[in-house]
């Protein structure tokens, strides 16, 4: 696992560990469609970046977040591939399980793209792990203490989120209200670029960890070890072929969900953009730090909501927030039901 030939040729030895990454990295490519741009999408409707250049900026921000919040801390990992228990199945078993939830992600985050509705790859992936895992075990494949990470983090990232964005806009708005707004412009660009980086750096620590994590679940459930509690290392090349295929997804289909985040929701200017940027970055850093799995989507769009709520609540268009809340609502019990039913529909043909 410590080198992509000798992981490769596991994976050509063993067809079910190879189906199994094929569809963890396509779930990747799908959070490259629908979280990856939220990181990019103020940077971009503002004109301070091209979409190529930012792009290209996200790719390797999310490379230098998944490795240096690695080298921090792998909370995040760990709690997302202990949230739920598999019982005393063969790893067979397992992998099938885990190939019908990936699957049922990459249905349910297509189909949010199709529509531009930012959905969330956070929840999704806690949605359709839960649910192939209920599939096989029932209730008691839940592991409660690690669940309440998740809701924990809902909470705190959705007020932090929102509470800073409205406190850094305020100040922003208080500390350059007499300037020359034409001055000021090169300066928060530059800003707005480097909050910018800041929200990807952040974005790959957050995402690229979690289902990079998948991937070693699947490896590690194969070889009998299971994980190696808190002491798993994720390798240097995985981080880079994940960063990639987020990138490719990005670059394929980011637009979509720029123009609802950053365009739709809140008119922006650079300051505004600025603030939530730095916002949603500070936000998912002490998320991270905690070990809390949280949505870098929430927390991007509730932080554009708290920038927007600076000048006046109307501000923000509450149709297209409640077009997000709705998705986010229904994420939970609509991906976990997908990946319950495409788990059973797996087990009956594979198992």
């Amino acid at each position: 696992m410590n080198d992509i030939l000798g992981f490769w040729n596991q994976m050509t030895a063993n067809p079910l560990l190879f189906i199994a990454v094929t569809l963890t990295l396509g779930v990747i490519l799908v959070n490259g469609w629908t979280d990856a741009p939220n990181a990019i999408a103020t940077c971009v409707v503002t004109r301070c970046m091209s979409p190529r250049a930012a792009i290209l900026m996200a790719a390797v921000c999310n490379f230098l977040g998944v490795f240096v919040m690695t080298k921090i801390s792998n909370e995040v990992a760990v709690t997302i591939t202990s949230m739920v228990n598999f019982g005393e199945n063969d790893g067979r078993t397992v992998i099938i399980v885990l190939c019908a939830a990936m699957l049922a992600i990459v249905i349910w985050a297509t189909l949010a793209w199709v529509f531009g509705i930012p959905t969330s790859e956070s929840h999704a992936l806690i949605a359709g792990l839960t649910g192939g895992a209920m599939a096989l075990c029932g209730m008691s494949a839940i592991v409660w203490d690690q669940w309440l990470k998740v809701v924990y983090g809902i909470g705190i990232s959705v007020t932090l989120g929102f509470g800073l964005a409205w406190v850094i806009g305020k100040l922003v708005t208080r500390i350059f209200y007499h300037a020359n707004r034409p001055k000021t412009e090169p300066f928060f660009r530059g800003a707005q670029i480097i909050g910018s980086a800041a929200m990807a750096f952040m974005h790959g620590a957050q995402d690229g960890q979690k289902f990079m994590g998948i991937i070693l679940l699947c490896v590690f459930t194969l070889n009998g070890s299971g994980m190696a509690g808190s002491t798993f290392a994720i390798p240097t090349w995985l981080m880079i072929v994940c960063s990639v295929v987020m990138a490719a997804g990005t670059a394929m289909g980011g637009k979509k969900i720029i123009k609802s985040v950053g365009m739709d929701m809140v008119k922006l200017e650079k300051y505004q953009g600025f603030s939530a940027d730095i916002a949603s970055s500070i936000s998912l850093v002490f998320c991270s730090v905690f070990g809390l799995p949280v949505s870098t989507t929430h927390v991007k769009t509730t932080s554009i909501m708290g920038v927007g709520a600076v000048k006046r609540i109307s501000a923000i268009n509450f149709g297209v927030v409640k077009e997000m809340v709705l998705t986010w609502i229904l994420t939970f019990p609509g991906c976990g039901l997908l990946a319950f039913l495409v788990t059973k529909l797996f087990l009956l043909i594979f198992k």
